[in-house]
């Protein structure tokens, strides 16, 4: 599938895009706005049924990121309302995200079961003016009697007498009835054109135990319900949410103006973040966990921030591509490759550089004394001084990459091959002379000549290298094993309408390599550290499975955008 085929405006690397919101909050907060003289306060509402992914990292830098720039106040809050999917497991690990990609939220750390009481509190005030009544319509009657947009929805219970429904909704809240059995409904208007005004329940009943309140609660508040009332008991100035909800807004007003609250938070929705290669939906990440497309929720291959912690992406990269995306309420895609340019970027300028060989092939330099090592100094770091040197061993034997020889070259071929020339980065100019092979052809060595005059780059006779090639000592190396991760998904667009995702997994979005050999300094490397492989990408300590005496190293991203170009 093409880019343009894909939803709304494609965002590549060259792109950069404003915030609305910023301009939103600044006239708020000014003279003759709403807010004015006003802590500007927001606040990150997760439900705790999964782990983060990308889009919600979008959502953070939105929430906190524009309390952090008008030095106001962002709240944390778990939205647990929905017990039959929340657990522990996922609060845990939202609130370690956060910390990790660098946001505080203080002593500002809320459920929205802390309001439980208070949400039962607006719903019987909402009976009590008439606004609110107990229907024994079943979900499918419901969506039976909703109507359509030239025909009003039907409800045969709006009309019950106030006492009633009050005496009902208490028998609802003190399990009198079964699951499901009644709902409470908000009276607004079931001919509205908006059809989340056509009397939207607000609570329902559900014996499921929550996992904070325990199994003493019977009802539980709809989102639509629910949310606003959190926001205006924290005095939340904007409440910042993604687009989908703009059709909720109303009733998000309503809610607001029919309850006793302390504030009237301001709704304001932005485009959520959508990227090629990828899909978000909580429901179908838990799909790929669940079914065993990938190890867990932190797979290096899921977009989850765990994930993408795992594989070596770093907070500021995150930030910074959130940033550079910008804020606004037209629907775009983001392409995959900018995720992978933001890192790129970061890691250049931060990593250190270290030689690895990833598939190795003995290199003999036969001229070179059998007993005889010696080190040579190389840059930890070419973008940044401060970085320093580090000293690297050099001896008889060395692995180099297998891809670096070949008997019969093809045009243009700048590595080895029998008579050719090639400078071993920072050490000697060695001549190839040759391979051995074992008694079935294969190649398992290659052997060379090295030239003492070129020691540590140096070329005395001024003459023309074309190839430079990394290396590896045999007698000062240690093994490892490297985790190659591409796109989970071979269409651009997996997400997309009457498709099954699962039929687009990549068989090959990870490879593992055994047996890759690595400079001595790497023994003792562990997560969160990065590296650049030279010539190879960008590598870090897998967090989970790496460990002293078995290294695992998984690639965060190639050094040039390889698989999405293709892609394209």
């Amino acid at each position: 599938m093409s880019a343009s085929a894909l939803k709304g405006t494609i965002i590549s690397m060259d792109e950069q895009t404003g915030n609305f919101i910023h301009d939103i909050i600044e006239e708020d907060t000014g003279p003759g706005g709403r807010f004015e003289g006003k802590t500007v306060h927001t606040r990150f509402p997760p439900e705790p049924n999964g782990y983060l992914h990308i889009g919600h990292c979008k959502a953070l830098c939105i929430d906190f990121g524009s309390a952090k720039k008008y030095g106001g106040l962002c709240n944390l809050r778990m939205d647990d309302t929905n017990p039959a999917k929340e657990d522990v497991e996922y609060v845990d690990a939202i609130k370690e995200d956060i910390q990790w990609l660098g946001f505080d939220w203080g002593d500002r750390f809320y459920y929205a079961s802390d309001y439980f009481d208070l949400m039962y509190e607006c719903a019987t005030e909402l009976i009590k003016k008439g606004l609110a009544y107990v229907c024994e319509l079943s979900p499918e009657q419901m969506r039976e009697y909703r109507g359509d947009v030239n025909t009003p929805a039907i409800s045969p219970y709006r009309d019950r007498p106030t006492e009633e429904n009050s005496a009902l909704f208490e028998r609802m809240k003190n399990g009198g009835f079964p699951d499901g059995a009644m709902t409470l409904r908000a009276k607004i208007d079931l001919s509205s054109g908006n059809f989340n005004l056509r009397d939207p329940v607000l609570y329902r009943i559900n014996s499921t135990p929550h996992h904070r309140t325990g199994g003493n609660r019977r009802i539980y508040p709809m989102y639509d319900f629910a949310h606003p009332i959190e926001d205006a008991a924290e005095c939340i100035t904007h409440s910042l949410c993604s687009l989908e909800f703009e059709d909720h807004r109303p009733l998000y007003d309503w809610v607001i103006n029919n309850c006793t609250l302390p504030a009237k938070p301001r709704q304001t929705e932005f485009a959520r973040l959508d990227m090629t290669y990828t899909v978000m939906s909580k429901r179908k990440l838990r799909k790929l966990v669940d079914e065993g497309y990938v190890s867990g929720w932190d797979d290096p291959r899921m977009p989850t921030l765990s994930g993408l912690r795992r594989r070596g992406f770093t907070p500021v990269s995150l930030r910074n591509f959130c940033e550079r995306i910008g804020v606004s309420k037209a629907a775009s895609t983001v392409e995959y490759s900018f995720l992978e340019h933001c890192l790129r970027e970061d890691l250049n300028e931060n990593a250190e550089r270290v030689m690895a060989v990833l598939k190795p092939l003995k290199l003999i330099v036969t001229n070179y004394p059998e007993t005889k090592t010696e080190e040579f100094k190389i840059e930890n770091n070419p973008e940044n001084e401060s970085a320093g040197e580090r000293f690297v061993t050099f001896s008889r034997e060395l692995w180099i990459e297998a891809d670096d020889f070949t008997e019969t070259p093809e045009k243009k071929y700048n590595r080895l091959y029998p008579g050719n020339e090639v400078r071993l980065k920072s050490a000697y100019i060695v001549k190839c002379t040759g391979c051995l092979k074992d008694g079935e052809g294969n190649i398992t060595a290659v052997t060379a000549q090295y030239d003492p005059e070129t020691s540590g780059g140096n070329t005395p006779d001024g003459r023309k290298i074309r190839g430079t090639i990394h290396w590896v000592d045999a007698g000062n190396c240690v093994n490892a094993e490297v985790r190659l991760y591409s796109n989970l998904f071979l269409d651009p667009d997996p997400d997309g309408a009457d498709k099954d995702f699962t039929k687009f997994i990549n068989p090959d979005s990870l490879k593992t390599l055994t047996g890759c050999k690595m400079e001595k300094k790497l023994e003792t490397a562990s997560s969160p550290m990065a590296f650049q492989f030279l010539r190879l990408g960008y590598f870090s300590p897998d967090s989970k499975d790496s460990r002293a005496g078995r290294l695992v190293f998984n690639r965060s991203v190639a050094l040039k955008d390889s698989y999405n170009t293709a892609a394209r």
